[in-house]
């Protein structure tokens, strides 16, 4: 060998990674909060706590998008799948009552597509912006054969604040207390290994028209809807006894994470509107009802529960800030052996 090596030959370009950064930094910016201080590019960020909170406790959540990435590569739309990667996270820690306050993102890739990768921050700063924290950092990372040429992997993690005294926890759930679902756009992130399974056995074509503004990959990729700020407004005038965001595990599995052990939520499928996209898959996929509550949010997507007085107030205050809400079942007393979440 005559040349000297150098990390391009070995597929790794660090002017392409240099790109990037400059073209996200303008997305980033405009996620600021007072309360960051420095910028992009540093090797760790920094945030201050804000004077508002007297006892302040972080709650901190990770996640990623799953397989609904492998739809964004098929349909080489890239632009909305990072308001998932932000959306899994800042709903989790919504549920204790937290704020969030800043966010960090992993990109990481085989080769680096600066318009693609750009494309992905963006998306992720879009999320940031409807959540209200700021885009603090990153990291990206290019990684010749571990990942397929054309495809990359999205890791995040969210930050944020809640008053000591302020946690919900679910500590105070009685029988009695109202079940509020907040209405999602779709199947949101989870799922997703049965969807392609169910466009795969169906043979349907993702191109084909689903609705008037919408081809079916187009409704299979509709970003999740991020709560945190209508839910946070509405906190400030309705007490919530507890919180729970329907990602993993569906309606069945998520409810009973914030219930006392002696209570049940009971809810009635009746009570709130079916999606398309979920009628579209149950069908098509010839799946069972408790398949569906149990793998999907089949149409909620934040779950919250307040007493029976307050609910209406709820609904209604959810609805001038523009969030579809129903009530969607009760709290009851479980039953020995029972389930602590019932959809009938």
């Amino acid at each position: 060998m005559n040349q000297p090596l150098t990390y391009r030959d070995a597929g790794v370009d660090i002017d392409a990674g240099d790109s990037l950064v400059e073209r996200i930094k303008p997305f980033a910016k405009r996620t600021m909060r007072p309360e960051v201080l420095g910028g992009i590019g540093g090797f760790g960020a920094l945030f201050e706590v804000s004077k508002k909170y007297q006892e302040p406790v972080m709650v901190s959540g990770t996640d990623g998008v799953g397989t609904k990435l492998k739809l964004a590569f098929r349909l080489k739309k890239h632009d909305t799948i990072g308001i998932d990667l932000v959306a899994m996270s800042v709903n989790d820690i919504l549920v204790a009552g937290a704020e969030p306050v800043f966010f960090l993102d992993y990109f990481a890739c085989g080769k680096l597509d600066v318009g693609v990768a750009a494309s992905v921050v963006q998306g992720v700063a879009t999320g940031c912006e409807q959540a209200g924290c700021a885009l603090i950092g990153g990291e990206t990372a290019e990684m010749p054969g571990m990942y397929d040429p054309n495809e990359y992997d999205l890791a995040g993690f969210a930050v944020g604040l809640v008053e000591k005294s302020k946690i919900i926890d679910g500590s105070t759930i009685v029988p009695g207390d109202a079940v509020i679902g907040l209405a999602s756009s779709g199947p949101h992130s989870n799922g997703y290994s049965l969807v392609r399974r169910v466009v795969a056995v169906s043979g349907a074509d993702l191109w084909e028209k689903f609705d008037d503004k919408r081809t079916l990959g187009e409704a299979l990729l509709e970003p999740t809807r991020i709560y945190v700020k209508p839910v946070l407004k509405l906190m400030e005038q309705v007490p919530l006894k507890g919180m729970a965001h329907i990602t993993g595990g569906g309606l069945l599995e998520n409810i009973p994470r914030v219930l006392p052990e002696s209570a049940c939520a009971r809810l009635e499928r009746s009570r709130w509107p079916s999606l398309p996209i979920f009628e579209w898959l149950q069908k098509n996929g010839r799946i069972e009802d408790r398949e569906m509550a149990r793998t999907f949010n089949w149409g909620i997507g934040m779950v919250l529960v307040v007493s029976r007085e307050s609910a209406q107030q709820a609904v209604a205050l959810l609805g001038t800030m523009g969030v579809e809400a129903h009530l969607i079942g009760e709290i009851a007393k479980r039953e020995a052996g029972e389930p602590q979440a019932v959809v009938s």
